[in-house]
């Protein structure tokens, strides 16, 4: 494979071909991580001939420096850094007045991508969560939080490009990680796309509407 995907599209469908053993199974399903794993979460649904959500993620900023991830929500789970926490000596008011803002944001984005589309039941299932890398994974862990609430049969994260730190962090609360690259040093994930520009929310929202126009597995 080349040293670089040219871009997500390409990066998912050299995804896919390291999770042919998943193709056509019954109950999985694919979940990607808006925005950017979108396009790629769409390759390997197409690919696999499963079906394609979103879950969404959003972080929780510490008060005044919100660049700095004190955790995240995802679904009805929520995911705190402890040692950021502790730290910086955060009360649980201001966590909590951080985290209604992030989930009136996550509400939002989720009906923008979904509309009227119930969440999808993932329990007992096979889940494929897909984004376009992993840096810190404090988002895909965030994302795992949740997922675990609902009962899922299995939990695979399924990235193009990720820190080796980072998948081998995950690998202790997913049931299998895959990571096609693994740069070292790692500088970051566009590092590993020729062209890595912004996912808009209408491309997020074509691509599903696209994917739920497929014809369902038979």
């Amino acid at each position: 494979m080349p040293a670089r995907f040219r871009n997500r599209t390409e990066a998912g469908q050299v995804l896919a071909t390291r999770l042919s053993r998943y193709a056509g199974m019954p109950g999985a399903i694919v979940l990607a991580l808006p925005r950017g794993g979108v396009p790629v979460g769409y390759e390997v649904a197409v690919a696999l001939g499963l079906p394609l959500d979103v879950l969404v993620v959003r972080k929780l900023g510490v008060p005044g420096h919100e660049e700095l991830a004190m955790g995240a929500i995802a679904g009805g789970a929520t995911v705190l850094n402890g040692e950021v926490v502790d730290a910086l000596g955060i009360p649980e008011a201001a966590i909590r007045k951080v985290e209604a803002a992030e989930r009136r944001e996550l509400d939002r984005r989720e009906q923008r991508y979904r509309g009227a589309r119930p969440r999808p039941d993932i329990s007992g299932r096979t889940v494929i969560v897909v984004d376009d890398g992993l840096a810190t994974g404090s988002t895909m862990r965030a994302a795992i939080g949740a997922l675990r609430v609902a009962g899922p049969e299995r939990i695979v994260v399924a990235v193009p490009t990720g820190a080796k730190p980072s998948a081998g962090e995950l690998g202790k609360v997913a049931d299998e990680v895959v990571v096609v690259t693994t740069p070292s040093p790692f500088i970051a994930v566009g590092h590993a796309y020729k062209r890595f520009e912004q996912t808009s929310d209408e491309e997020v929202a074509r691509l599903l509407a696209a994917a739920a126009a497929r014809p369902a597995p038979a």
